[in-house]
């Protein structure tokens, strides 16, 4: 006879999940028994077993779900509408509330994706696509300067996405800088850069004379 559903049987699974996050990212997914996993969540292996079929189903439902939530994030975040510049900024401050909220699920996506099978590794890589060209297509209403080209619209985006995708690694979300503020710097260097629009081309061609033109020398 089949073992019914309980009431709460997604909590369950949400927090087998989470605490295997905490186990994979500590220990390493590949060096993780089922043994571990099973003191991990406090659970029997029949337990277990009885959730996902096995380790290699918990690790894919895990990237799973980190995607397609970060995904969604971004897709309400740009959904509102308003100025170019404050839709970039929102999907941001998604992107960076989603990655300070999920660091063990960031550290496993980096780390052992390549341990699933290469339809579940597929799978996993068409969704974190869908994530670049939104934010791709958030960039193109900003892309005034036309740098934005067929040959540069991803190169473009992977260096925004660079800003923020391994914030997990060292912001505190309860800092300092709250990540709203974090989006609005993140917005504001990407666009406008550290220095100020020629600075970096005008030093390239001759930087002594930039260097002496700033302490006053001739």
């Amino acid at each position: 006879m089949a073992r019914t559903r309980s009431e709460n049987y997604e909590d369950i699974r949400l927090g087998i999940l989470s605490k295997a996050a905490k186990l994979f990212a500590c220990k390493g997914y590949e060096r993780s028994s089922i043994t571990d996993l099973s003191e991990a969540c406090q659970l029997s292996r029949g337990a277990l077993y009885h959730y996902f079929g096995s380790k290699e189903a918990i690790l894919f439902a895990m990237l799973d779900r980190l995607v397609h939530s970060l995904l969604e994030r971004l897709k309400a975040a740009a959904a509102l509408g308003g100025a170019p510049v404050e839709t970039l900024a929102r999907v941001i401050e998604a992107f960076v509330e989603h990655n300070a909220r999920s660091p063990d699920e960031q550290v496993i996506l980096l780390n052992d994706l390549g341990a699933l099978s290469e339809r579940e590794q597929n799978e996993i890589t068409r969704i974190e696509r869908q994530i670049v060209n939104l934010v791709a297509d958030v960039l193109v209403p900003l892309n005034s300067s036309r740098k934005i080209t067929r040959s540069t619209k991803k190169i473009y985006t992977m260096m925004l996405v660079g800003i923020v995708n391994y914030t997990f690694t060292w912001y505190d979300p309860k800092g300092s800088v709250s990540p709203k503020q974090f989006a609005h710097m993140a917005t504001d260097l990407f666009l406008n850069g550290f220095l100020k629009t020629g600075d970096i081309a005008s030093e390239a061609e001759d930087p002594v004379r930039s260097l002496t033109r700033r302490s006053g020398k001739r």
